[in-house]
């Protein structure tokens, strides 16, 4: 295989055990040169070209060892126009901005079929070889085709942190751990003893973290805790079970829950933060339209896109230092984080619990 993972003729002659001038005459359409080799010659070929992903690239055909200077971005969700447009858009933005410093093109692929309700990289269409390397876009990856990707030796990193797929995946992602921790301590030295982590807590990487950040903090500092699950939960729901644990400040996976905690606390009577405090742990994932300044922190998604680019440059030149970046997340003060609650104070416990 060519340096930086891209096949050539070459590498597809050798898998179908044939010469590169028969993959030449399979992949030339003009005319009858087809017709020059046998059919089922010619059907083996194609099916290693729909089997390895393998695009003909009309640059490299005429500059041998030279790239396409082709970027390619995947991503999982659809980010153009949709509720999250919102949130991919600064990703977007710093891509393309780092892009155009190095003089490289972008190719968004868009062709890709949405099976079970997630894009898929590798289908009978892909053209992901008609980039030098991709960026991979998206709150879960597939493990499958991280795998895949991987073993193809195919230049690529994710925005995000991944866990490796049959060897280290490059990426840069977001310190939600270390964010999190903060606003635990945070809430410790205002006197919260009673604390709830809501949100999925587990899956995607992103939630694993700040999860293991809770975790982590609350263990430390001996308080109790306890784990919300949102999704599917109507927010007066939530709210009610909150406070009939006794919990006095809630870190909310998603901006979005915590808007809609609020507001239900609102309609209650209660007042933010002076009866429950609540923190977000990082940007909304989908649209709130609150004007509430949440205590939270900002997740650098504009630079993380922007490093990606970056990190990119050096897989696809074989240098295997900086391949996986963890960007700090920047404190915002916000309103909702206060003292705790004079008489709602508790005992300790060991840990969370789920």
């Amino acid at each position: 295989m060519a340096k930086g993972g891209r096949l050539t003729q070459r590498d597809i002659a050798r898998l179908a055990g044939v010469s590169q001038a028969t993959v030449s005459l399979a992949l030339n359409r003009r005319g009858d040169s087809s017709a020059r080799i046998p059919e089922e010659t010619r059907r083996r070929v194609l099916q290693v070209i729909l089997d390895t992903g393998y695009v003909a690239d009309p640059v490299a055909r005429q500059l041998a060892g030279r790239r396409n200077q082709l970027l390619g971005v995947f991503t999982y969700e659809m980010v153009f126009p949709t509720g999250q447009a919102d949130f991919y858009m600064p990703f977007m933005l710093g891509i393309e901005a780092t892009a155009e410093r190095l003089g490289l093109d972008l190719l968004l692929f868009t062709s890709a079929p949405v099976i079970e309700g997630r894009r898929r990289i590798f289908h009978e269409n892909n053209r992901l070889r008609l980039a030098d390397g991709c960026i991979l876009l998206g709150r879960t990856l597939d493990r499958d085709e991280l795998t895949r990707l991987v073993g193809d030796r195919y230049p690529f990193v994710a925005i995000g942190r991944r866990d490796d797929a049959g060897g280290p995946v490059p990426y840069v992602g977001a310190d939600y751990a270390t964010a999190t921790v903060a606003l635990v301590r945070r809430a410790v030295a205002l006197g919260h003893r009673r604390l709830a982590y809501v949100g999925f807590g587990r899956g995607a990487e992103s939630s694993d973290d700040r999860w293991a950040g809770f975790s982590r903090a609350v263990a430390e500092t001996g308080l109790q805790a306890m784990h919300e699950p949102s999704q599917g939960r109507d927010p007066v729901e939530l709210l009610e079970a909150l406070l009939a644990a006794g919990v006095t400040a809630a870190l909310v996976e998603d901006l979005a829950d915590a808007a809609a905690l609020e507001q239900a606390g609102r309609q209650r009577g209660l007042s933010i933060p002076r009866d429950l405090s609540l923190a977000a742990l990082g940007n909304p994932t989908r649209p709130t339209a609150s004007d509430v300044a949440f205590t939270s922190f900002r997740i650098p998604r504009e630079e993380m896109g922007a490093q990606a680019v970056e990190v990119l440059t050096l897989v696809m030149d074989g240098k295997p230092e900086g391949r996986q970046r963890l960007l700090p997340c920047e404190p915002v003060e916000g309103d909702t984080l206060g003292p705790a609650p004079g008489g709602r104070r508790t005992g300790k416990s060991k840990g969370p619990r789920s």
